[in-house]
């Protein structure tokens, strides 16, 4: 297939479509972030006096809840988060329980400690599809010692049907 066929796409290939993608710089905010204990880092992104991280506007995602070790995402896949097959790509599941297992975490954490992934398991249960509608992800921490944690998490489509869990081990270290 020529360069140029793949630039314009088959007559078969269907319409073209595209997404605006916008998000603010994340230094400012991380850097107000370690200011905070973890907890009150993840409400300011739900209630707005902080942006979320640039990772949930490109994947259409929102911080809905925190209290101490759990925190709650939702996520809203479009067709630019489809794989080859015509379902959401495994990623975008494994970077959505990626992100409430490290925030979950982090809602435990004092002001000048933050965390890392050191290890994700997934275990995808139902396919995503664009019908799956509104994704809902729970994180919960299991164990946060001083250096290492553990937290699991689960995704749940709008049916209430789960599609994946994982469990996580993180690094916690000073900033």
């Amino acid at each position: 297939m020529t360069a140029q066929r793949r630039a314009t796409g088959g007559e078969d290939w269907g319409a073209s479509r595209s997404r605006t993608v916008t998000w603010r710089d994340p230094g400012p905010s991380a850097a107000r972030g370690r200011a905070m204990a973890g907890l009150d880092y993840v409400r300011a992104m739900i209630d707005g006096t902080l942006p979320p991280p640039p990772i949930c506007q490109l994947m259409r995602c929102d911080i809905v809840s925190a209290e101490s070790g759990r925190v709650g995402f939702t996520c809203k896949p479009d067709e630019s988060a489809m794989n080859g097959t015509g379902v959401v790509h495994g990623g975008v599941v494994c970077t959505l329980l990626d992100s409430v297992a490290a925030l979950a975490l982090l809602s435990m954490l004092p002001q000048g400690r933050g965390c890392t992934s050191v290890e994700i398991k997934v275990n995808y249960l139902k396919a995503v599809q664009l019908g799956s509608g509104l994704l809902t992800a729970t994180g919960t921490v299991i164990k946060a010692g001083s250096r290492i944690a553990f937290t699991e998490g689960v995704v749940t489509d709008a049916p209430g049907a789960v599609v994946a869990t994982a469990s996580s081990t993180l690094a916690v270290f000073d900033l």
